[in-house]
């Protein structure tokens, strides 16, 4: 049996840690608006950041699913893009360590990397494993930003409201990590921040700073959110202008913030998917919609119909 352990190289000179947090943010997973994304940029861009365990992607990635990136100038190869799966030490505004797992979701041995990653987990004494998502869902921009919250323990999400109940999704790494973490007692939790689906694609910077927010809340970590809270202000006025220049995308918000308002009044189903004037709409059915009006509008940054 392969050893789980060699997956990975651990540093030598790890500082003392306590008992951190560790926000598990890997890409290849849904990620509407890009929020993961950005809010893991944000981190290690803002906050001192040092890599302190590296995994054998070779191991885990198939290449040919997503290849990298590489560069040709002229008659030679100037550049490649290497995928890196990492755990990083970052620091908080108050000082606090805490961890972060950045890269690509892996596309092989998921049981494998779990086990190693529970044992790495176990080793740096993490008190809480917190996993980021965020999904398209069919709400207006000009309304709060919702999360969907869970948790291998109901007291580890105190204060959030259940937005859906029994569904069925394809299973991603960070989510059977979350369960696998259950199954042995050790505490875990994931935020999903619900994105409209008619910005799913662009960069939606207010999700992020909700992810962030939810961390602060769960963990008690100082996180900065500022530079998010001023992008995503930028990206707002950019929707709004945009949403204004043609009557359809106007009617679109005006629909998702009736439905919405419904909701938040109690007078429709369990999730913001319900319809109270119709039908519940298809998975099918709402991503050709942002297809279609992503395509004809434009995105916010973007003229209209480039």
């Amino acid at each position: 049996m392969l050893d789980p352990n060699e997956l990975y190289q651990l540093a030598d000179d790890l500082p003392e840690l306590g008992q951190p947090v560790l926000i598990q943010a890997l890409s290849g997973f849904v990620d509407a608006g890009n929020a993961t994304r950005l809010a893991r940029e944000h981190l290690m861009s803002t906050l001192d950041c040092r890599t302190i365990a590296t995994f054998d992607v070779d191991q885990l990635l198939d290449y040919r699913s997503r290849r990298p990136t590489m560069i040709f100038v002229e008659d030679h190869w100037e550049h490649y893009e290497q995928p890196k799966l990492e755990l990083h030490l970052l620091h908080d505004d108050a000082g606090t360590p805490f961890l972060m797992l950045s890269g690509p979701e892996p596309d092989f041995q998921w049981e494998r990397f779990i086990t190693a990653l529970t044992g790495l987990i176990e080793r740096l004494g993490v008190r809480l494993t917190v996993g980021l998502n965020a999904i398209p869902m069919a709400v207006p921009h000009t309304r709060p930003t919702g999360v969907t919250a869970h948790a291998t323990r109901p007291e580890l999400i105190i204060g959030y409201e259940s937005w859906l109940q029994r569904i069925q999704v394809p299973g991603g790494a960070g989510n059977l990590l979350e369960f696998r973490l259950g199954q042995r007692g050790r505490d875990a939790a994931g935020f999903a921040v619900h994105v409209p689906h008619y910005v799913a694609q662009s960069e939606y910077p207010g999700a992020a700073e909700v992810l962030l927010t939810s961390i602060s809340r769960a963990t008690g970590l100082l996180l900065p959110t500022d530079q998010l809270r001023s992008a995503a202000e930028a990206v707002r006025v950019e929707i709004d202008q945009q949403v204004t220049q043609t009557d359809e995308a106007a009617s679109l918000v005006r629909a998702l913030e009736e439905q919405y308002d419904a909701f938040t009044r109690g007078r429709t189903g369990p999730n913001l998917l319900a319809n109270p004037s119709g039908p519940l709409p298809t998975a099918d059915e709402l991503g050709a919609e942002l297809e279609r009006f992503l395509a004809e509008h434009g995105r916010p940054g973007e003229t209209p119909g480039t």
